[in-house]
């Protein structure tokens, strides 16, 4: 566990990334020329601060030499079944993290809080099976349902690297 200071850190640049996140036209436009109709549908469903991340996430696979297509279509979707979710629900799910499930107990009383928490508990799970009903390749959909636990030694633990480096 890291340092509270760290942590804090962290998370202050976190949340300051996700209220700045941009994503050029030209990033965009970019991006149709690799990824289907479909993925690119996910790709522009996604909150901007996710797409944004994507974005990163990607430029660091392809500074560490990744160039297969399935792993980056990961990269840059494997946040996808979080939606539109907003800064509040993402600031309590990592207070909750890092302070125990205790502190989520409150915002579950209200629906919407709820129902977001939920898909930033799931949203791996989530994130595959979008990417499978949009057809993505069974490799991507596999790197995406374990991201936070790679079943794939080399770029499954890659992907996990790049998230967290973003």
């Amino acid at each position: 566990m890291p340092s509270s200071r760290s942590w804090w850190g962290s998370k202050v640049r976190q949340f300051r990334a996700h209220l700045g996140a941009r994503v050029t036209p030209a990033e965009r436009a970019e991006l149709a020329t690799w990824l289907t109709g479909a993925e690119l549908a996910l790709f522009d469903a996604m909150h901007v601060a996710d797409r944004r991340h994507g974005l990163d996430v990607v430029a660091t696979l392809r500074a560490r030499g990744a160039t297969d297509r399935d792993l980056l279509v990961a990269g840059l979707l494997h946040d996808c079944g979080k939606g539109r979710t907003g800064v509040v629900p993402r600031v309590l799910w990592s207070l909750g993290e890092w302070l125990g499930a205790w502190v989520l107990v409150a915002p579950r009383a209200l629906p919407p809080l709820r129902r977001a928490l939920d898909r930033l508990r799931d949203h791996a799970a989530i994130s595959a099976d979008l990417l499978r009903a949009a057809g993505a390749s069974a490799r991507t959909v596999e790197l995406v349902r374990w991201q936070d636990a790679p079943r794939d030694p080399v770029d499954g633990a890659l992907l996990k690297l790049a998230d967290e480096a973003n």
